[in-house]
């Protein structure tokens, strides 16, 4: 079972900065399309951000388009989500997810359990 912790959430004020970190406990992390997704009390996951197995290719919600970037360490394991410019809609449980090429075809595979991001306006 591949296992994924995130760090990096707090409480920030708005226009503020956050840097998210998701380390994944696997030999085959650098095979794998990784993503961010958030959500807020009372509402649905909702898509962030993915990339895919090696940096190059990357893509965005239009809600976090210009103001978040996704990028991965693979010699680290890890993939980050550098969030600037918050607003308090961004406030959600952000969770990272890793999709296995060697195992479902069309869902993420491995999920974290999450970590709190709130922006006080």
């Amino acid at each position: 079972q591949v296992q994924l912790v995130e760090s990096g959430g707090g409480l920030v004020q708005a226009g503020d900065s956050l840097r998210l970190s998701c380390v994944a406990s696997t030999r085959g992390f650098s095979s794998y399309r990784m993503g961010w997704f958030r959500q807020a009390p009372g509402k649905e996951r909702e898509f962030v951000a993915t990339i895919n197995y090696s940096g190059a290719t990357t893509y965005y919600a239009d809600s976090v388009k210009g103001r978040f970037t996704i990028s991965r360490d693979n010699a680290k394991n890890t993939v980050y989500l550098q969030m600037n410019s918050l607003k308090p809609e961004d406030t959600a449980v952000y969770y990272c997810a890793a999709d296995d090429p060697r195992k479902t075809l069309t869902t993420y595979d491995y999920w974290g359990q999450g970590t709190q991001v709130t922006v006080s306006a």
